[in-house]
């Protein structure tokens, strides 16, 4: 059963912002609700106003600005889905959000709040972060990027403040050398959260050599992480069998599972060697 709380209703992004500001110590944002209904329901949180931003036309739409291609806050998996921006430049994102949830909640859930729920299975984080997004956080004092890799403290932890809202998510154009690979490992094939997921990305030299890397890993930490020294071992280097495997034994080491009802930590380890070894193959 939902608690009792006030549900304020405002029309423009400048209203929603006063609105946060006013009511900071008890409010919360609510856009597609995918997360915070359940939680709700569940006694996780219970705020005493929910303040709806779904359908501020501000926080709409995904377009390039200034060399980045911004996802607006507001802007629904579904919506990455069927994006051409997407499928050009990001097309990581887009395998990532193909197997989101169930049509059902794509349609409801934003990009903006799977990161802004902080789980550490949130299967948009492992593509953004090595795709090298950011957070566009605003406030009525005005907005503040931080990149992606800063933004998550804990589980259900990050660096937003309670008077400010993710009016975006800001992706960089990746060079035309890049490649990247999205995996997900769960329990079913559709609607479950991962037992694992993660994403990699290589930036080729002209030789064919790794000129960078980026691997990120999602539900075997108590955030999204990036596994640094496995990125370290792939730069510079031709990525031949060997140089691979050991790249994906140093992704294995750099995670920190639990074990829980989808998988046990040692599966999980083990598994994250199997996945980042392939998705680099």
């Amino acid at each position: 059963m939902l608690p009792e709380f006030e549900l304020l209703m405002p029309r423009a992004l400048p209203e929603a912002l006063e609105m946060l500001a006013g009511r900071a110590s008890d409010g919360m944002p609510i856009a597609g609700g995918t997360n915070v209904i359940p939680d709700l329901r569940g006694g996780r949180y219970r705020p005493a106003c929910l303040v709806n931003v779904a359908g501020l036309p501000e926080l709409r739409g995904i377009r390039w600005e200034d060399g980045f291609l911004v996802i607006g806050g507001g802007v629904t998996i579904a919506e990455v889905l069927e994006d051409p921006l997407v499928a050009q430049f990001a097309p990581v994102l887009r395998e990532a959000a193909r197997v989101l949830a169930s049509p059902l909640i794509r349609n409801r859930a934003t990009v903006a709040g799977n990161l802004a729920n902080a789980s550490p299975a949130a299967d948009m984080a492992p593509p953004l972060l090595v795709l090298d997004a950011e957070v566009e956080l605003t406030s009525r004092e005005g907005s503040r990027q931080v990149p992606l890799k800063d933004f998550f403290v804990h589980v259900r932890r990050t660096v937003r403040q309670p008077h400010e809202l993710i009016t975006a998510v800001r992706v960089p154009l990746p060079p035309e050398s890049s490649r990247a690979r999205f995996f997900k490992v769960a329990l079913r094939k559709a609607d479950a959260i991962a037992v694992i997921n993660g994403a990699v990305r290589v930036d080729l030299a002209e030789d064919g050599r790794c000129r960078a890397a980026r691997i990120a890993l999602g539900a075997v930490a108590p955030t999204p992480i990036r596994a640094y020294e496995a990125e370290k071992a792939l730069e510079g280097q031709p990525l031949t069998p060997d140089v691979i495997a050991g790249a994906a034994r140093l992704a294995a080491e750099a995670t920190r599972p639990i074990d829980d009802l989808r998988g046990s930590a040692a599966y999980r380890r083990a598994v994250t060697e199997v996945m980042v070894r392939r998705a680099l193959e």
